[in-house]
């Protein structure tokens, strides 16, 4: 059974990701040839474009969205044009609306260019870093600012190298599990409130709040801080999400996987995370329960499902005797 079902408690910052040229500028150190006074675009994409086509004269599908970096390919064949060709090439490519091109390799962006680029009020950028070396550079920086992100009331968690989301309503117990799990050499990501960000298509990295950051609460004892009682080793700044551990009262009578049969997904920005629901009952050990909630995931995506192996080898044993 495949039981998908959306977060909750989830606020989406996705739509509104953008981060500014001017930003960028400041945050990268990157050179600036020329910059219009009062004038600044706001990136939303994290794609990124490499001109050629475009100096060779060739505009269809033309991404001009897009950061445009040009690295000495493109530069040196620009460079290999004529005055004239120059110029009209450099004109029709300026006239697109271009948030910024960037020029790398400590490439010396020429007259042509930034008259071009003051006649449309375009932004010039330097940098002395090797093309593809600054592109991923860059990569990471947008990646990192415009992912989409949301925050989740829970408890994040390193268990043996898996990253557990613990949900629960309040008072259910995650902070007193998590607690129990940092006892047994685990490590705190975040709790109470975590902040989730999609950085690839099937990946999603949690993270607490700066203000709270490896501080815990425990009713009855107050605000805890976890790298202080347990050192550094006992807390970590970021973790993959590859499970989701939800807390719920014992219910007498409702139905709870007994054999691990029931694949249950949870899907947080679009992701499908593995889910398991947890009884909570007196006299059950959650904190043992996850740690081999997570070597058993860890199994699974290594191909090996022991609830699926005892079916099987109960239907074989149940067939030989029929």
């Amino acid at each position: 059974m495949n039981i998908l079902e959306r977060g909750k408690k989830v606020i989406d910052k996705s739509d509104t990701k953008k981060v500014s040229i001017r930003k960028i500028i400041e945050d990268l150190k990157v050179g600036v040839a020329y910059i219009p006074d009062g004038v600044d675009y706001h990136i939303s994409t994290t794609d990124i474009n490499r001109p050629g086509m475009q100096l060779n004269g060739y505009y269809d599908h033309f991404p001009n969205d897009r950061i445009q970096v040009m690295g000495k390919v493109e530069y040196s064949y620009y460079l290999s044009l004529d005055e004239e060709t120059k110029k009209e090439r450099m004109d029709k490519y300026m006239s697109y609306d271009l948030p910024v091109v960037i020029v790398a390799r400590a490439q010396i962006p020429d007259d042509i260019m930034i008259n071009a680029a003051r006649k449309y009020n375009r932004i010039i950028l330097t940098t002395p870093m090797g093309t593809t070396k600054f592109i991923y550079k860059l990569l990471d920086y947008l990646n990192e600012l415009l992912a989409p992100e949301t925050m989740m009331h829970g408890v994040l968690v390193d268990v043996d190298g898996m990253g557990i989301l613990i949900t629960g309503e309040s008072g259910v117990g995650k902070s007193e599990t998590a607690l129990e799990l940092i006892k047994r050499s685990h490590r705190l990501v975040a709790d109470d409130a975590v902040e989730i960000k999609k950085i690839e298509d099937d990946m999603l990295v949690g993270k607490s709040p700066e203000t709270i950051r490896y501080f815990m609460e425990i009713r009855g004892l107050g605000i805890l801080d976890i790298k202080s009682l347990y050192g550094i080793g006992a807390v970590k700044p970021t973790k993959i999400i590859d499970l989701v551990a939800h807390l719920e009262p014992w219910v007498e009578g409702k139905y709870y996987d007994r054999i691990g049969l029931d694949d249950e997904f949870i899907e947080i920005l679009g992701v499908a995370v593995e889910k398991i629901t947890i009884p909570v009952k007196p006299g059950r050990n959650l904190a043992v329960i996850l740690e081999i909630a997570a070597r058993n995931n860890r199994l699974k995506r290594m191909g090996y499902n022991a609830a699926q192996t005892f079916n099987e080898n109960l239907m074989k044993r149940l067939s030989e005797e029929g």
